[in-house]
Parts: C-alpha cells; sequence; structure tokens
C-alpha cells in the first residue's frame, strides 16, 4: 500500500506536451478541443460535447472524482498553451496499488502525431516510478478501434473483453476490452516509447 500523498494533482511536462492539474478555467480551451472534428458526437467515446454547459459538466464529475480520490484528471496542453484534449488516472486503488488511464482524448489535429505517445510516456512514467503503482490499466470499448490500436502500439497486454461492461452515449451496451503493464513490463516499454519519441 502506498500513501495518498505520493498521488497528488501535478504537472508533467515532455516531448512538446503539458499535463496539467484539470481546472474550471480549461472549460473554454476544451470546448474549442472538442469542437476540432466533432468529437463529442461519437458515441463510443468519453469526449464531451462541444459546448460551455457539456464541458462544465465534464470538469466538475472529474474533479469530483478527484476529491474523493478515485482520479488524476488532466488538461494535455502543447507547450505554447494550446488545449489538447484530457486524460486522467481513474480507479485508483492504492491498497495493491493500481490505476488505470483513461477519459483520454485530443483534438482531431493532434490525433495521429505523438501526442498520445508523449503522454502515456509521462503518465506511465510517473505512476511506476515516482508513485510506484504495480499495474496500469487500459480499458476502450470495443467499437473504439483506433483506441485499441494505439493502446496495442504501447505494447500493453491485451487481458479480455468485459461483456456488456457499460453503456454508450446513446444508452447502448458496451463491451469493454481491457489492457494491463506490469511495473516489471515497464522498463522496457518505456525504452520502446522514448525511442519513438526520438527526433
Amino acid at each position: 500500500m502506498i500513501e495518498a500523498s505520493r498521488l497528488q494533482p501535478v504537472e508533467l511536462s515532455g516531448w512538446g506536451v503539458r499535463l496539467v492539474p484539470l481546472s474550471p478555467a480549461h472549460v473554454d480551451g476544451l470546448v474549442e478541443a472538442s469542437a476540432d472534428g466533432d468529437l463529442g458526437a461519437l458515441n463510443y467515446t468519453n469526449t464531451p460535447l462541444a459546448n460551455v454547459d457539456a464541458v462544465s459538466a465534464y470538469v466538475q464529475a472529474a474533479l469530483d472524482g478527484q476529491a474523493a480520490g478515485t482520479m488524476l484528471p488532466f488538461t494535455v496542453l502543447r507547450d505554447d498553451g494550446t488545449v489538447l484534449g484530457s486524460t486522467r488516472y481513474y480507479d485508483i486503488d492504492l491498497s495493491v496499488p493500481t490505476l488505470a488511464i483513461g477519459y483520454t482524448w485530443y483534438r482531431a489535429s493532434a490525433q495521429r502525431t505523438h501526442v498520445n505517445t508523449a503522454c502515456k510516456r509521462l503518465l506511465l512514467g510517473h505512476a511506476f516510478d515516482t508513485v510506484g503503482m504495480r499495474t496500469v490499466y487500459l480499458h476502450t470499448s470495443h467499437h473504439n478501434l483506433r483506441s485499441q490500436a494505439a493502446i496495442e502500439r504501447l505494447g500493453a497486454h491485451r487481458d479480455g473483453v468485459i461483456r456488456q461492461h457499460k453503456r454508450h452515449k446513446d444508452g447502448g451496451l458496451r463491451d469493454t476490452v481491457c489492457y494491463s503493464i506490469l511495473d516489471v513490463e515497464w522498463p522496457a516499454m518505456r525504452e520502446r516509447l522514448e525511442a519513438r519519441l526520438s527526433p
């Protein structure tokens, strides 16, 4: 078991991106990011609709999770301050200790760039190297083939599928595809990710 003080809001940066603690001050930037590609209209993502009310509710729910100790949400920024999207730690269990990385989305213009690789390198490095997590999980919808491919490119282990696990935005049932990374697997994965991020 690790102390809760080891998993507090923090800024992580590198490879041209910054992960900063999610804040209501980011609402306008997140609305703009969601509108880039109309991401909120996708049924199988957690991206909020591109309006102030929806994004404000999204931010508040994440901050409620942070207050409860089950989440640690971030806003993803480019080095110039442009809001690219959001991601978070969730399902935090300090008694094992484990957590999941998810609720991840980026504006369309940042997709298929180095941004996701950089964010995962920062988040995984903090979780394993600084906090001392034993396992990190990643979950996605069975419909989200792009997300599954991105997770598999990281080198995460596909553990299986939880059938009829949650609901999509339209109320339809979602099967959740589950992946994991163990602490003993992290050093080799860290090397691969850094190699991919090298100029």
